[in-house]
């Protein structure tokens, strides 16, 4: 079966979304542009993944350019996406593996998103992928220094949102513990 790419390049809204309650929520990535949306689910652990390389990516592509990529340093405000994921939400597949990479020549970040594969569908891919026509469906977006900015603080902020906040200083609770600055050094 032939593989189905949905590309974006600078899409209206790159962001992620959550539906559901804390505890049993689905994650998403969704890309819009020209009335036309792309929804794939995801877990929330490659959400975190992918928003905390993406900053690093940004990052390492800033100091490599010596400060002179089209890259802030932090998202900018004015731009920040709280609106809720758009609708219809129909997703087109579960992702499995993510790729980045920092186009300089455009300034761009390229982010890929590839469907997860089952065993059969697997063995076929393996055999096929020197057919670029025959891998797996993909999501691929490129963005704006700015945009991947946004896209990664949003993401980061979605994670957090379900963790439950430190009863010193409101700070979510990482899964892995919390050394909590207003405490003396209380880890939860």
């Amino acid at each position: 079966m032939p593989r189905q790419v949905f590309f974006y390049d600078q899409p209206e809204r790159f962001v992620a979304g959550t539906v559901g309650q804390p505890g049993s929520r689905a994650f998403f990535l969704q890309a819009s542009a020209r009335g036309r949306i792309t929804s794939v689910l995801l877990e929330k652990t490659q959400v975190a993944a992918l928003a905390e390389r993406v900053d690093e990516v940004l990052d390492e592509a800033l100091r490599r350019s010596g400060g002179q990529a089209p890259i802030p340093a932090v998202a900018p405000t004015e731009l920040i996406d709280t609106a809720p994921l758009d609708l219809p939400l129909e997703q087109e597949f579960r992702v499995g593996t993510m790729a980045l990479a920092w186009d300089s020549s455009e300034g761009r970040l390229v982010v890929e998103a590839q469907a997860v594969l089952e065993d059969a569908e697997e063995e076929e891919a393996e055999a096929a992928f020197e057919d670029d026509e025959n891998g797996p469906d993909m999501l691929r977006v490129r963005l704006t220094g700015a945009m991947a900015r946004v896209f990664a603080k949003r993401a980061l902020d979605l994670v957090a949102a379900g963790r439950k906040p430190c009863p010193f200083c409101n700070l979510p609770l990482d899964p892995e513990g919390h050394l909590c600055p207003r405490a003396n050094g209380y880890r939860r």
